[in-house]
């Protein structure tokens, strides 16, 4: 990687208050070290640090990703209940998941329209609300 890649991925740690340990730094790197917003799964990340030489084990990928996710650094988008993918765009927006080949993307936010939720059942609150609008090839 490069100093302007670790440079990034360190900042962006460090905005978050999560020390910089060598293998989140060098997984951050590979997350925002571009400037380039991307959705990931731990597996592909896990893939993308062995191709740059980076020894992390896919545990490790995976309680990385849970301590960003925890941070606010990125936002974990489940698809199925059973298939997590990560997010480094943390605002609200919707996305597509594209069936055919199982990857995700944005959806335009300025074409979503919401005009109401359901009431929440007493004694809770709505957190969050992702919408995923899946896509199949015609």
């Amino acid at each position: 990687m490069t100093s302007v890649e670790t440079q990034r991925g360190t900042q962006w740690l460090a905005g978050a208050g999560l020390r910089p340990t060598r293998q989140r730094v060098a997984l951050a790197e590979l997350l925002v070290g571009d400037g380039k917003d991307r959705h990931i799964t731990a597996e592909s990340l896990h893939a993308a640090a062995k191709n740059h030489s980076e020894g992390v084990s896919l545990a490790t990928v995976y309680n990385t990703l849970k301590a960003f996710s925890d941070a606010g650094l990125i936002r974990e988008i489940m698809v199925d209940g059973t298939k997590s993918y990560f997010d480094t765009r943390v605002d609200d927006h919707p996305h597509f998941f594209w069936e055919d080949d199982g990857h995700l993307t944005d959806a335009p936010k300025e074409q979503l329209e919401i005009a109401a939720l359901p009431d929440a059942p007493e004694g809770t609150e709505i957190a969050k609300v992702d919408v995923v609008i899946r896509l199949r090839r015609t």
